[in-house]
């Protein structure tokens, strides 16, 4: 496995919902250029990641605004890394995306038609967010879970961290 480095975005997701193993597959076959790097939230390496922005960043990025689209504040990541699995995270250059926002900024550097989607960041935060988070609620329900964390192979094993 690979480790954490600031040359690859890393998307922290639920490792046990199955809507977000399909998610990561689906990155995976659409990212030739393999700039993401993967771990799933609860882990150690998920948690690590966190960690290590706090650090170095002294904080989160967009401390000044609440809206996912400026980033997060402490005191709404605490929030979120609590209720961690309905939440989906994308680590850029020490910011962190959440949510929505997160997914828009995934689809914008997968190869194919699938950048077009960022059209949808002109639609508010909030109101995103909101359809994000009923998604999120009934995930399990609608397509299940897993006992564990999804099984790496050996092509992909490179793209997940330690």
């Amino acid at each position: 496995m690979a480790k954490p480095d600031t040359d690859h975005d890393i998307i922290l997701f639920d490792g046990q919902c199955m809507l977000c193993s399909r998610i990561v597959r689906f990155v995976i076959r659409r990212d030739p250029k393999k700039r993401f790097r993967f771990a799933a939230l609860e882990s150690e390496a998920g948690k690590a990641v966190l960690k290590q922005v706090r650090t170095e960043a002294g904080g989160f990025a967009g401390r000044r605004s609440r809206t996912a689209d400026e980033g997060v504040t402490d005191a709404v990541l605490e929030a979120d890394v609590k209720a961690a699995p309905d939440t989906f995270m994308l680590v850029r250059s020490g910011r962190i995306y959440m949510k929505s926002r997160a997914g828009l900024e995934v689809v914008r550097r997968l190869r194919g038609m699938w950048p077009l989607l960022y059209v949808c960041i002109v639609v508010p935060g909030p109101l995103r967010d909101r359809i994000y988070d009923y998604i999120a609620r009934n995930r399990y329900r609608w397509f299940g879970a897993y006992d564990h964390c999804m099984l790496l192979t050996p092509d992909n094993k490179d793209r997940f961290i330690e």
